[in-house]
This record gives C-alpha cells, sequence and structure tokens, in this order.
C-alpha cells in the first residue's frame, strides 16, 4: 500500500513539472524561433517557385536585419532548406521549424 501511494505521488510531481518545462522558454527565445520558421518558410516557397539557391541567397543578402547574427542564421536556415528533398508546403515547413526549434531550446535548458 505503501508502495503505491509513493508512486501517486511521483506521478503528480512529475505531471506538474511538464507544464513548468513548457514555460522555461524566453519570450526571446520564442520570438527567434518565429522568425527562423518565418525564414524557414520562405526559403521553402522560394525553392517550390524554381528560384535558385544563389537568387535566393542574394536577396536575403540585400536585407537590413535588427540584430548582427541573424543574416548568417536567414543564410543558413535557406541553404538548409533548400538541400532538403522535401516539398512539404510553406505552412507545413514553418510549422515543423517552429515545434523542432522550440523542443531544442526546451532540451537546452
Amino acid at each position: 500500500m505503501r508502495r503505491m501511494g509513493l508512486g501517486v505521488v511521483a506521478f503528480i510531481l512529475m505531471a506538474a513539472a511538464l507544464p513548468a518545462e513548457a514555460r522555461s522558454i524566453s519570450k526571446n527565445d520564442q520570438q527567434v524561433c518565429k522568425w527562423g520558421a518565418g525564414v524557414a518558410q520562405t526559403a521553402q516557397q522560394s525553392k517550390l517557385s524554381g528560384t535558385t539557391l544563389y537568387s535566393a541567397r542574394k536577396k536575403l543578402q540585400g536585407r537590413q536585419y535588427p540584430k548582427p547574427w541573424m543574416r548568417k542564421m536567414a543564410v543558413g536556415i535557406t541553404e538548409q532548406t533548400y538541400r532538403s528533398r522535401s516539398r512539404l508546403k510553406p505552412s507545413a515547413v514553418r510549422q515543423t521549424y517552429y515545434e523542432g526549434c522550440i523542443q531544442h531550446d526546451l532540451a537546452r535548458k
């Protein structure tokens, strides 16, 4: 009987810890994931429309970014998207990227 009580307590503690983990992602991290997902979506749209990687990269290089690391990251996401054999819709790529980014941030913390 006592063992069963400890098991129930352990389960309740684990269940209580799950929502706390989800809240550990900062607003900034969420914004970065949303931004990256948008870049991945745009890259997939370009790829599916027949735009070359060279043209897509050139367009990214000409844009202004608020943070210095964003240009390099945007180019990296675009190159990775073009290398993928995926033919998913751009909205699915956006969702997949966002979910993966959030999972990565959760695992990091």
